[in-house]
């Protein structure tokens, strides 16, 4: 199937709820103006170099989402586009986004990541650790950029009942946290979870936002 037939598809199954990431890492300019042109406008990278080449040579309507893991001293190379940092992983990130955001007077939304999988080479905070920050005054004199939801993946296995337990940990943790007060900085409505292997167990466990690559595009080329 081409990569118009696979969008249609994958959207039709999608709920009204559920926004698509394309993630369009490794593949040419020419793929992700196909899936343009077929309406597709969410695009993941996951390296910041590749995501900036291919922002500067397509539209600027496209909204891009970071969703590898970032190295602070590379933030600045998308603080002017970036629509959606997925991988958040400390303070110290935060802090550098922020600051680089302030440069270009820009609130830049991000997700902090949680480790669900067993596995130990995943990144993200644990519960303790990302309550703790939240409530840190470190966090509230951040004032441009918004936390406004989590990011989570799951343990890479064929057991559809690991796979279903680790998202709906990382759900539940969503709803404990949209209970706390809004504030300027801190607002969640977005739960990234579900990838093209499992994303439609992420979406039966209430993912509002779906990271979708080869199941769009086929298989990655080696980076």
């Amino acid at each position: 199937m081409s990569i118009h037939e696979n969008l249609l598809s994958i959207k039709n199954y999608l709920p009204k709820t559920v926004t698509l990431v394309a993630i369009s890492k490794t593949k040419p300019v020419s793929d992700l103006l196909e899936a343009y042109n077929s309406g597709q406008r969410d695009f993941g990278e996951n390296k910041i170099q590749e995501m900036v080449q291919k922002w500067e040579q397509l539209p600027k309507d496209i909204q891009w989402h970071m969703v590898g893991h970032v190295q602070t001293n590379k933030v600045k190379m998308m603080a002017p586009f970036v629509h959606l940092i997925h991988g958040v992983d400390s303070v110290k990130l935060l802090q550098e986004i922020n600051k680089q955001a302030e440069k270009h007077d820009r609130v830049i939304d991000c997700l902090l990541q949680v480790h669900i999988a067993e596995e130990e080479t995943k990144f993200g905070f644990d519960r303790s650790e990302l309550i703790a920050m939240l409530d840190s005054d470190e966090f509230k004199m951040l004032h441009n950029i918004r936390v406004c939801g989590l990011m989570g993946m799951a343990t890479f296995t064929n057991s559809e009942q690991q796979i279903q337990k680790e998202f709906l940990s990382l759900k539940a943790l969503f709803d404990e946290l949209s209970q706390r007060p809004q504030t300027e900085n801190f607002a969640m409505h977005t739960l990234s979870m579900g990838m093209s292997g499992d994303y439609k167990i992420a979406i039966r466990c209430g993912s509002t936002m779906v990271r979708i690559g080869s199941s769009i595009f086929g298989e990655r080329n080696s980076a």
